[in-house]
């Protein structure tokens, strides 16, 4: 049973790796003994994180802009350089604008979809290589993609942009994982709820009594939630799964009303 859900010897990239999301996922595959690196724009904040993870096993910070296609090639050529294959790519790199709906500025979808979105597809597909040198029938290689459950409802915020490109993120996680799936790599995306990030703590802050009241279990997401996800659909448990959306919200997602 450990076997199977062990990720011990893999090595795993993470972007947005830095803080929140990234690096609560970050530091469940260090402490699973995967050889990891982290990807995001600020080298002090990755390396403010490489140190506090440096306890608990391997980690390897890579400073790069993912908004743009070079940036996305220099990272993998950067990966490419250090290591013979990529066993796990998890895509959690995002932004986000909200502003009311006649203030909201175009900007705004250039910076989401960039990051969001293209960002997601380019480094996928030059990371390819080094995933196809992972992947076997028996242990595929995996792509996870982080989206979120603002891509399966309607918001009580106003983040057009946002929204608009996570539900993006997931149907380019389907269409590539019917795309990869003969080459042996999975690809599947968690749809995280609230968590207390950096981009979430001043909403959990004044609100965080009506989300957990909102929520059907109770309470806000602990980091435990999105690394034990993250594990399993990179470990062997998961090899079988490709193409899914998994919302990670205490039951957030069930109302549409």
């Amino acid at each position: 049973m450990q076997d199977l859900f062990s990720v011990k010897g893999k090595v795993a990239l993470i972007t947005g790796g830095g803080r929140g999301i990234g690096q609560m996922i970050a530091e469940g595959f260090v402490s699973a003994g995967a050889r990891t690196y982290i990807a995001g724009r600020k080298a002090e904040t990755l390396d403010e994180t490489a140190k506090e993870l440096a306890s608990q096993g391997e980690v390897i910070p890579i400073a790069a802009d993912l908004s743009t296609e070079s940036g996305c090639r220099g990272l993998a050529e950067e990966i490419a350089k250090r290591e013979q294959r990529l066993d796990v790519l998890v895509n959690n790199a995002g932004a986000t604008w909200g502003a009311p709906l006649n203030d909201y500025p175009d900007s705004a979808f250039d910076r989401c979809w960039d990051l969001n979105v293209r960002g997601v597809f380019h480094l996928t597909r030059f990371l390819l290589p080094l995933l196809e040198k992972a992947a076997s029938p028996e242990t595929p290689a995996r792509v996870i993609n982080i989206g979120s459950i603002d891509g399966i409802r309607v918001p009580a915020v106003e983040n057009y942009a946002y929204a608009a490109s996570k539900a993006a993120v997931h149907q380019l996680t389907r269409v590539l994982a019917r795309k990869l799936a003969p080459s042996r790599i999975t690809v599947n995306a968690i749809a995280p709820g609230p968590f207390d990030t950096k981009m979430m703590h001043e909403t959990i802050e004044r609100f965080g009594g009506a989300i957990r009241a909102g929520c059907p279990m109770g309470r806000i997401g602990e980091p435990g939630d999105l690394a034990g996800t993250a594990i399993f659909l990179a470990s062997r448990a998961g090899s079988y799964i490709t193409g899914a959306v998994i919302p990670v919200d205490g039951g957030i997602s069930t109302d549409h009303e």
